[in-house]
């Protein structure tokens, strides 16, 4: 069994802690666990990719085209832009947001209407309302735990060996809400 995971998001969306989460988690299931990350400029809004992949025997951290099971996308175009790194049959799961890039906020470009339309046709898709949850219960810097827990529903993972993970691994001013939105996402409640 290997399973590789790709997040993608934008610079400050928590695509580094989500990664850490997955590793850690992977590591106390008692798997092999690779890491990668790539910033880009994610200091100013750009794109930042990490690639998670575990298993009993995992040789390089890098996913190939078309080799990820499993995409996590913090932003819409984010996963349109990454949607061809799923395999066949992997699940791609989506927070409902746009951020624009700089090219559509110039007005150089426009943001896409069609995304999720695009990604639907060739990949199974989780949309999630993550930005707008989290901000229903006074934390929506807990979004990405929140997608988190919609993913958490398409890995091999019992649900209280993330909720340990999560409240070893968030700040621990944040465990309670952090747990909350975790739930949230997994469909243990609003």
């Amino acid at each position: 069994m290997k399973t590789d995971i790709m997040i993608v998001g934008v610079g400050g969306q928590g695509t580094l802690l989500t990664s850490r989460i997955l590793g850690k988690l992977a590591l106390k299931a008692g798997l092999d666990v690779k890491l990668s990350e790539v910033h880009g400029m994610a200091q100013r809004g750009g794109s930042v990719v990490t690639f998670v992949r575990f298993g009993e025997s995992v040789g390089e951290p890098i996913v190939e085209e078309s080799g990820a099971d499993i995409l996590i996308a913090f932003e819409k175009l984010e996963a349109l832009r990454y949607a061809h790194f799923l395999k066949p049959g992997g699940t791609a799961v989506v927070n409902n947001t746009e951020i624009p890039p700089i090219t559509v906020v110039t007005g150089a470009d426009v943001y896409p209407s069609d995304i999720i339309e695009r990604i639907t046709a060739k990949y199974k898709t989780e949309l999630v309302n993550a930005t707008e949850k989290a901000k229903a219960i006074g934390s929506p810097k807990s979004f990405n735990v929140l997608v988190l827990g919609a993913a958490a529903k398409h890995t091999p993972f019992a649900k209280e060996l993330w909720l340990e993970v999560i409240k070893e691994t968030v700040p621990p001013k944040t465990i309670e809400v952090n747990t909350k939105a975790f739930l949230i996402g997994y469909g243990e409640g609003e």
